[in-house]
């Protein structure tokens, strides 16, 4: 029998507020445990919560950017459970009426084009954490991160492979750093998906019993956790047994998921609204004074990038895979407008390749755009050839400097007068009968000799294109 997979994410995305979701204690991450929890956090006796305006601003944000619906009234819920990391033995989250509803994600795969559907996104806090590592025979509790503000993006179950899966998630966690509402430091615990995976016989319409593996903090897990899941449900399928709906865990180590519990249903958690909190009200001028501040969102961009710039979809595509590299890439442009596609090339290229090299973000390049521009801008105009360009970068990225004081204390600037290539083409023919005869007699590959002993001898400065052209010309004289 053909399976069909039917995968669906829900995402955590911890919101780049100072404060907690419903208190003033700090977000911020790695301090001692227990030191960020204050009294409303370890729900002590007589405390109420308020929530932070500015996590509902971001949760409004990521509405307007996905094209979804911010809800003018949402209710905040209890969601009931029992566990040692959550002091007050629920969690405040939203159920019935989330603050946003609908929207959709536009992923790319290769050149193919899909539009993953929401369901909803909505605000709740994060649990505490429970420590193994350190105590032999117990766990410990630190609720550093109880209370902290997260907004949970559901999809509908729109995928059908792990690579699809994957896609989303990455197109997903650049758009919530690209609107500035979470940094997505998936190793802090900042982004971390749950995936919901079930297969059904191919052509059916009829959702399978899915199983859902919890907090994939890594897109190489979320990957091989899918992938495992489903070979394992196949499995069981095609030896005529039963998938078990059940909470599942990833094990990188062993590269499998195993049984966690039994999966719980919404009536498990026995919603219903919080007495302490009123409904959340958010009105259209909000709304409005938050589209206001919106940055120019990936795909606009993308698409202006091609419509301006004439640059290919694959290259608007790579430059706004960031909000810091497109900017790179527009600051860059604007210091040497009319070279779209040399910027683009030299920004995807030698620089991407020294970043990933030294393992470095584009926002922490030691080489401004301005500087960037400026050696582009000699190797345009023919000041030096690309080979040189490349040996300035190389000095730019060590030390700083200015372009052309470089250039001129060693002595790089191109040689474009042709009386001087001509005498060192004249050299090279004379001191290479051989690879004279060779190309004379049709091979390409001895003109490619001559012009890397003539690009040698003249220390990489003369300008190809004119070596090329005289060279081809006393070779056919």
């Amino acid at each position: 029998m053909r399976w069909e997979v039917v995968i669906g994410l829900e995402t955590h995305a911890q919101l780049s507020t100072a404060a907690k979701m419903f208190s003033g204690a700090s977000t911020a991450f790695g301090a001692a445990p227990n030191t960020q929890a204050c009294a409303v956090d370890l729900a002590l006796p007589g405390v109420l919560p308020a929530a932070n305006r500015g996590a509902v601003e971001r949760a409004i944000r990521f509405g307007l950017a996905v094209g979804g619906t911010i809800n003018g009234r949402s209710v905040f819920a209890r969601k009931n459970y029992f566990y040692p990391d959550l002091p007050k033995g629920y969690q405040i989250s939203q159920y019935e009426l989330p603050i946003v509803r609908g929207g959709s994600i536009s992923v790319r795969l290769g050149a193919t084009q899909k539009s993953v559907r929401l369901t909803r996104a909505h605000l709740e806090e994060d649990a505490g954490k429970s420590l193994h590592e350190d105590f032999r025979g117990m766990s410990g509790i630190d609720l550093n991160r109880a209370g902290t503000p997260l907004l949970e993006i559901v999809s509908e179950p729109d995928m059908r492979s792990a690579e699809e899966a994957v896609a989303y998630a990455k197109t997903l966690h650049a758009l919530v750093r690209w609107i500035g509402i979470c940094d997505g430091n998936m190793q802090e615990g900042s982004f971390r998906c749950d995936a919901n995976v079930s297969i059904r016989p191919e052509g059916s319409e009829q959702l399978g019993t899915r199983c859902e593996i919890k907090n994939l903090n890594s897109f190489r897990f979320l990957e091989r956790a899918v992938e495992y899941e489903v070979q394992r449900q196949i499995e069981i399928l095609s030896a005529g047994g039963t998938v078990v709906q059940q909470t599942r865990l990833y094990d990188p180590d062993r590269d499998e998921t195993r049984s966690l519990r039994s999966k719980e249903d919404a009536q498990d958690y026995r919603y219903f609204p919080d007495p302490d909190l009123p409904p959340l009200e958010v009105t259209q001028a909000w709304v409005e004074q938050v589209r206001k501040g919106l940055p120019e969102l990936p795909e606009a961009k993308r698409e202006r990038f091609q419509r301006e710039l004439g640059l290919s979809l694959y290259d608007a595509s790579v430059l706004t895979a960031s909000r810091e590299m497109a900017t790179y890439f527009e600051d860059t442009v604007c210091a040497l407008p009319g070279q779209a596609k040399l910027c683009a090339n030299w920004v995807m290229g030698e620089l991407s390749g020294r970043l990933n090299k030294e393992g470095l973000d584009i926002a922490q390049s030691p080489l401004p755009a301005s500087a960037l521009a400026a050696l582009l801008r000699r190797f345009a105009d023919g000041t030096i050839s690309g080979k040189v360009a490349k040996d300035v970068f190389e000095v730019l990225w060590k030390g700083g400097g200015d372009v052309d004081q470089i250039i001129e204390a060693r002595g790089l600037k191109q040689i474009s007068d042709v009386d001087q290539i001509e005498k060192i083409v004249e050299a090279i023919i004379s001191a290479n009968p051989a690879q004279v005869a060779e190309f004379r007699a049709g091979k390409q590959k001895a003109f490619n000799f001559l012009v890397g002993q003539a690009m040698k001898a003249s220390r990489g400065k003369a300008n190809p294109e004119q070596l090329n052209e005289i060279l081809r010309r006393r070779l056919s004289g």
